[in-house]
């Protein structure tokens, strides 16, 4: 799965989705993550609904998108684009994250998640 973390410092989820000038994208599997680039989100926009739109095409290759907030209208923008959005706490790390994921996946995961697993692992195999 590619992953996409809001953060300043790239090491904490520690940023708003709409005020994020970056995101750290990761592929993670139940096994593994690897760090696969960093993604700038740094272009400014007057109008609300174009920075959304900005945003989500940014991080367009992620599968689940944390931060520590984001709006109503900007979730369901997310998730319109097949993205899933996860809040966190902000002063978890992108370590812990990965972590917590892969250790829910070895498990009993939620219905989304497998969702977004196989998912991701299908796009893999077609290309």
């Amino acid at each position: 799965m590619r992953v996409a973390f809001a953060s300043t410092d790239k090491i904490h989820i520690d940023q708003h989705f709409g005020w994020s000038k970056t995101f750290q994208l990761f592929d993670v599997d139940k096994e593994d993550s690897a760090f696969i680039k960093e993604i700038d989100s740094s272009k400014e926009y007057e109008d609300e609904m174009e920075k959304l739109n900005y945003k989500i095409g940014t991080i367009k290759e992620a599968d689940m998108l944390y931060c520590t907030q984001i709006g109503p209208s900007a979730s369901k923008m997310v998730q319109a684009a097949k993205i899933h959005p996860i809040r966190s706490t902000g002063d978890e790390s992108i370590a812990e994250a990965i972590a917590k994921l892969q250790e829910l996946l070895k498990g009993n995961p939620p219905p989304w998640l497998l969702r977004i697993y196989y998912k991701s692992q299908q796009a893999k195999e077609e290309g």
